[in-house]
């Protein structure tokens, strides 16, 4: 099983730049649009939308891309 996380939490994930953080902003359990693209995902692979503390940007990141803080 694959890491899960929950809205709030602070997470790390790889950038363009380096290393970037943020908050989780929402579990995707189902195909939809978010941060720019369609996302695949379903409850057995979800997808996470996340926020950047430097840039407020929105992303969406599969779990094992992110590391809780």
């Amino acid at each position: 099983m694959s890491k899960r996380f929950r809205k709030g939490d602070k997470v790390r994930w790889n950038s363009h730049g380096g290393h970037a953080e943020g908050e989780v902003l929402k579990e995707i359990t189902s195909d939809t649009e978010a941060g720019g693209r369609t996302v695949r995902a379903s409850k057995e692979q979800p997808q996470y939308l996340v926020r950047s503390d430097k840039s407020g940007g929105e992303a969406v990141h599969k779990p094992e891309a992110l590391e809780k803080l």
